[in-house]
């Protein structure tokens, strides 16, 4: 019995064996030594998969940066490197990283004059996207590069290495670097290039690990002190270059905690009849929440109240700022105004169909006098294509009151909700061309991020 349970589980353990199918020993080392010289073919489709990574990121598009992705021949060299540590081959490890020195100094340079010359300077998502490597950065480029090394080392290589090049991203990050150099960012060209790095030191490493799993005979045989030497060279620049990773994958994490916990304290405890919410800024590095409430002032005892509220959310060290506006109307119109905005902001579980009901109802009984509804669809339509972070706006012509000259003004009370917050410049964008559009320079707009 026992003899068949060992029999069962060597016949389980021999599916993952890396053995059965591998290629040839010199055909392997051969087949990756090719990817490792940047001159001729390579060069030309390094240069070409720069410029098309680069339109991606500036234009914003997937598919465009996946089509980057594919052609780039950046994964040689570095996985050159793992194999030449692997079989102590220290020309190629010098032809390698020779190689890919020209090669990350090809595609910065490449990326920093398109997006020199280009008309297009905003940072889109796709391109911040590059600026913030993180721990699972990490995974992703060791895992990828595990999946290209066992492709690369079988008889039949299938179509492992177009996924690893697409998940491992070695381009977008060069590209990035390069539009933080243009634009004089050196921000975004550090946290790109860390993330290059990154990629770069995993899938040589992974590499590394599987040459030497599979067992491909070594060129120099060294002395075990020197071979131990290198081992924990290669150990200690890992974990330097894996450290600032794992802090900023913490900050992440601790700050979306942190803004759940505001987000249920707004929810539960920040209510009042006569006020309503307009806008929230959160802060999680000063540990801030400023609040813009329009309608009757609020009281200091609820202030105080609503800080000493704070500990039971786990938000002892937050600070509460809060901003109040004194727009008022006539008070039948603001009963009205103010419970549609109420429920705009909160989010009340109303399906977005029935609030568009709602608010024709009362443009049909006159109570929401506001531009009429073809001109409001053409608007929002535009308005998407142009700042694609916008979800929805709302617009309310108001009475402003001068309380020290009691001068009445009409103007245009917005708010509009993205899905994340644009920049200050981008902000003061949206609101011009808001103006622009409407035809209309009292407009004021608040941003509200969408649940």
């Amino acid at each position: 019995m026992d003899l068949d349970i060992e029999k069962n589980i060597r016949k389980f353990l021999h599916r993952f064996e890396l053995h059965t199918d591998k290629a040839d020993e010199t055909e392997i080392i051969e087949n990756i030594k090719k990817g490792v010289e940047f001159t001729g073919t390579n060069l030309w489709l390094l240069i070409l998969a720069v410029f098309i990574a680069s339109v991606g990121l500036n234009v914003n598009s997937t598919a465009v940066i996946i089509g980057a992705m594919l052609i780039s021949p950046l994964m040689g060299p570095i996985m050159g490197v793992g194999l030449g540590i692997g079989i102590n081959d220290f020309d190629l490890i010098k032809r390698s990283i020779k190689n890919l020195s020209i090669a990350t100094l090809f595609s910065i340079f490449t990326s920093f004059l398109y997006f020199l010359i280009s008309p297009l300077s905003e940072a889109q998502s796709e391109l911040l996207a590059r600026t913030t490597p993180t721990i699972w950065d990490v995974i992703i480029a060791f895992i990828g590069g595990t999946a290209g090394i066992i492709g690369m080392t079988r008889k039949e290589k299938g179509n492992v290495l177009p996924g690893v090049a697409i998940a491992t991203a070695l381009m977008p990050p060069l590209c990035t670097s390069g539009y933080g150099i243009a634009t004089g960012n050196f921000y975004y060209f550090l946290g790109a290039f860390y993330l290059f790095l990154i990629n770069s030191v995993f899938i040589s490493l992974s590499s590394y690990l599987i040459i030497r799993f599979i067992k491909i005979p070594k060129v120099v045989y060294l002395d075990k002190l020197v071979e131990r030497k290198i081992k924990r060279f290669i150990f200690y620049f890992v974990i330097i270059v894996t450290m600032p990773s794992i802090y900023l994958a913490y900050t992440i994490v601790a700050k979306s905690i942190y803004e759940s916990k505001v987000a249920s304290f707004i929810k539960k405890e920040i209510s009042f009849k006569s006020s309503i919410l307009i806008q929230k800024n959160i802060q999680f590095e000063n540990k801030i929440i400023e609040l813009t409430f329009v309608g009757n002032p609020i009281s200091e005892d609820k202030i105080e109240n609503i800080n000493k509220k704070l500990v039971y959310y786990g938000l002892s060290s937050t600070k509460i700022i809060i901003n109040q506006d004194s727009f008022t109307s006539q008070n039948t119109f603001n009963a009205l105004r103010n419970k549609l905005l109420e429920e705009l902001v909160q989010r009340t579980g109303e399906t977005i169909d029935a609030k568009d009901k709602k608010i024709i109802e009362l443009e049909n009984r006159n109570l929401y006098p506001i531009a009429n509804s073809d001109f409001l669809l053409d608007l929002s339509k535009e308005l998407v294509i142009y700042f694609p972070y916008c979800e929805h706006l709302v617009l309310q012509p108001m009475k402003r009151i001068s309380l020290k000259t009691n001068e009445l003004e009409d103007i245009t009370i917005g708010i509009l909700f993205v899905t994340s917050f644009p920049s200050e410049k981008e902000k003061n964008k949206v609101i011009e061309w808001l103006k622009a559009r409407t035809k209309n320079n009292t407009l004021v707009i608040y941003f509200q991020k969408a649940p």
